[in-house]
């Protein structure tokens, strides 16, 4: 959310699925399904602290994390959110709950529980990378006996698991199961196997699945390939939309339905916590295949929402809106093109020139993540804050 009331006004909010939508369809864009967490994110320290020592961080963020990541960002990117999570009846879970309904995110297939403990982890950001500590019990009734019935929707969100296939009639997939059943498209990512097993399992899934966004690690240990090209090949054998984020290296994909086939370099920032960058990107990608956008299109858009979110503290909260990619577009635009990593950026980028000019002035923004009794510090007419132009990374 953006401003300082508990509900966005209209005339703040863009569709970008305005020119597609019909009487007949789904109210809900994305439904997502998952644990929320209360994350609590230190930045800024120079090394992890030794034993018998404390260390000081630069920086502190706190705000919903888990599902509430892909929820956040789908619902800033102007997608009509609805998500299924458990909630405890402790002021973390308050917090969260409250966070999310200012988020435009609907709650009404969740639930609280009473004497149920929000799950919360701590995540601490060293030399760009992070360390988590998680503190949870697993949710008093399973996804489906907790969801009901799940809402008509254009797609829903998933993470694939080997212990609870989907179409299987597994307790805590049947929910997904009667969303495609109903015509949803499931966009499916995957967790890191701690086992190292990598099951067969996973990829078996797909066969049910629209489109499937490991990073390029995941991808190549499930297809036991060396590189991400051939893990993106082996995977687009397997499901319409093949997609591989491979860090620094950027990303590629083949989306087998129309044909095409891109890849896309990094962005290069200043990223001071990597949390939930994965989550937006996602939501960044399934924006654009829901607005049909060209391929190229879909994934520079994404890896632009996550180089901003990892800019700021938070998973959720750095998620960017549409406020935000605009302030960034008009900055870029305004920047001499004296060299060719700025001419690029420009060229890549141009087809926002279309898309922000729809934008309204008081578009959503990102909010201050800090355990506050709004998201958003920032009023709709407030500046935003100066976010360091991206360049090409050569």
């Amino acid at each position: 959310m953006s401003g300082n009331d508990d509900e966005v006004p209209v005339d703040h909010l863009f569709d970008p699925l305005a020119s597609l939508r019909r009487d007949d369809d789904p109210v809900v864009d994305v439904f997502v399904q998952g644990m929320v967490f209360l994350d609590i994110i230190f930045t800024g320290l120079a090394a992890m602290p030794k034993s018998g020592t404390e260390v000081w961080a630069d920086g502190m963020g706190s705000c919903p994390g888990g599902i509430a990541n892909l929820a956040v960002a789908a619902s800033r990117l102007g997608l009509n959110t609805s998500l299924g999570a458990a909630f405890g009846d402790d002021d973390y879970g308050e917090f969260c709950w409250r966070s999310l309904e200012q988020e435009q995110v609907d709650l009404s297939r969740s639930e609280r529980y009473p004497h149920w403990h929000t799950p919360v982890t701590v995540s601490v950001s060293v030399g760009g990378d992070r360390r988590m500590i998680t503190h949870g019990h697993d949710a008093p009734q399973s996804a489906t006996e907790m969801i009901g019935t799940v809402p008509r929707a254009r797609s829903v969100l998933l993470d694939l698991d080997a212990d609870r296939p989907l179409g299987h009639g597994h307790p805590e997939r049947q929910w997904a199961e009667q969303a495609a059943a109903e015509g949803a498209l499931l966009f499916a990512d995957v967790g890191w196997d701690p086992t190292g097993k990598w099951s067969p399992a996973v990829l078996a899934q797909l066969q049910h699945c629209h489109a499937f966004m490991p990073n390029a690690v995941e991808a190549m240990a499930y297809t036991r390939t060396d590189s991400a090209h051939d893990a993106l090949y082996a995977l687009a054998d397997l499901v319409p939309l093949a997609v591989v984020t491979n860090g620094r290296d950027g990303a590629l994909a083949i989306d087998s339905a129309s044909g095409e086939e891109a890849s896309v370099p990094a962005l290069r920032v200043n990223a001071i916590d990597p949390t939930g960058a994965g989550d937006v990107f996602d939501a960044g990608m399934l924006v654009g295949s829901l607005a049909q956008w060209p391929l190229l299109d879909r994934m520079n858009f994404a890896t632009l929402c996550s180089s901003l979110a990892v800019q700021e503290f938070g998973g959720s909260l750095a998620a960017p809106g549409w406020g935000d990619l605009t302030d960034w577009w008009q900055r870029v635009r305004r920047q001499p093109t004296s060299n060719a990593a700025a001419r690029s950026v420009q060229r890549r980028f141009a087809f926002l020139d279309d898309l922000v000019a729809e934008v309204p002035p008081g578009a959503v923004r990102r909010a201050a993540a800090t355990i506050a009794k709004l998201s958003d510090a920032q009023a709709p007419d407030t500046p935003p804050p100066s976010t360091p132009l991206i360049e090409e990374t050569p």
